[in-house]
């Protein structure tokens, strides 16, 4: 089964990360799981990047995102060395807490080409009684 990215979705932030030799599995190329960390740090690095001049710092007795599930379609294999360029998006449905975001991972020595795209529902949550919370309006503003 593979999911396929919406069309309506607003690119909002790229990073580059290096593929690191322990990235690899014994088969020489990166783990399908490390796809997903690299997912998860540019989620996280947009989201630190927008959210702390509101004062949001991810601790656990504030509020914060998580993520309730996620996706990845594998279209190549990574290998080391090099860099991969993510580029993330939000998009699709807004709802009361939860947007959804998706990144795409192509290495930067191949501008373009496709290594993995996924996705994840993120909801805004309240860390410390474990429930959703509404999108504050600045981030609701943000993804818009």
């Amino acid at each position: 089964m593979r999911f396929e990215l919406p069309a309506n979705k607003k690119l909002v932030y790229e990073m580059t990360m290096p593929i690191r030799w322990g990235d690899m599995d014994s088969m020489g190329h990166v783990n399908n799981t490390i796809y997903f960390r690299y997912f998860e740090v540019a989620r996280l690095d947009w989201f630190f990047s927008v959210a702390a001049p509101h004062g949001i710092t991810m601790q656990t007795s504030g509020e914060g995102v998580i993520i309730v599930n996620a996706f990845c379609n594998f279209i190549r294999q990574l290998e080391y060395p090099g860099d991969v360029r993510t580029k993330m998006y939000v998009g699709g449905d807004i709802g009361r807490s939860s947007f959804d975001t998706f990144v795409t991972i192509e290495r930067t020595d191949e501008p373009g080409v496709l290594y993995a795209e996924g996705g994840a529902t993120t909801v805004w949550t309240d860390f410390a009684a474990k429930k959703s919370r509404p999108l504050p309006d600045w981030l609701r503003e943000l993804i818009r």
